[in-house]
């Protein structure tokens, strides 16, 4: 049986707040991005219910996102039709995380660490990873673990990886501009195995932009397979930037 990726990704990856309204399920993510700020349908809605939704987000001070899965195309046809443009497709790829440990990592190379050291905060500040996203990190409940990943005696690049429901799913990989294409993202990937092996879990998984070419390579040549995906839609018409 496929993992429960809502659950898996609210588990790994937290909002700061969830309240369920009518057939959506609301989330305010404080500044940390779509993930932690996309509400999902529950379930069937009317136009007066997706109109409570969209103010209630506007409440939390963001513009109105929400979460659309395979099984919601009734849904994503409503909200193309209110002005809802796309944003984000995603795959969520898995493997067996005994995949992933068949090759010992160099030494040197990769470290697991929480909390996550100021080189760590410095690398994700690089790539746009600031302060509300280390808050969400800081929320995860399970086991959870920093990657600092390090190349010719230098810092770089680092990672997160938190475990819900034994499932420990890859979480904000950045790898620093002079250091990529020389196969840190590989070990990134083996040292979370190796952790999530360690603390209890039997699967690894991430999640990937399909527009993210090197990464959806990097994923599929580790042998992690494809069984989920999803993509946003935000109301852009008649809202103001938050």
């Amino acid at each position: 049986m496929s993992p429960n990726w809502p659950d898996i990704v609210d588990g790994t990856w937290p909002a700061a707040r969830y309240e369920t309204l009518g057939p959506f399920r609301l989330r305010q993510g404080l500044g940390g991005g779509s993930r932690v700020s996309a509400a999902n349908a529950l379930g069937p809605a009317t136009e007066a219910q997706l109109r409570a939704a969209e103010e209630a987000m506007r409440a939390m001070g963001q513009r109105p996102i929400i979460c659309l899965r395979p099984k919601d195309e009734m849904l994503d046809q409503q909200l193309a039709d209110r002005g809802y443009d796309i944003l984000d497709p995603v795959n969520i790829y898995e493997c067996p995380v005994q995949r992933l440990t068949d090759t010992p990592i160099p030494r040197v190379t990769a470290f697991t660490i929480w909390s996550p050291l100021a080189i760590m905060k410095e690398i994700w500040a690089q790539g746009g990873i600031g302060p509300e996203r280390l808050a969400v990190m800081d929320r995860a409940q399970g086991p959870k673990t920093g990657i600092l990943l390090r190349r010719s005696d230098q810092p770089a690049g680092t990672g997160f990886v938190a475990i819900h429901d034994k499932v420990a799913m890859v979480h904000a990989l950045e790898i620093l501009p002079e250091h990529r294409r020389q196969g840190l993202g590989q070990w990134a990937m083996r040292a979370a195995a190796f952790w999530a092996q360690d603390n209890g879990a039997e699967t690894l998984s991430v999640i990937c932009t399909k527009a993210n070419d090197g990464a959806n390579g990097l994923y599929h040549a580790l042998g992690m397979a494809i069984t989920g995906e999803y993509h946003y839609r935000q109301l852009v018409q008649g809202d103001s930037p938050l």
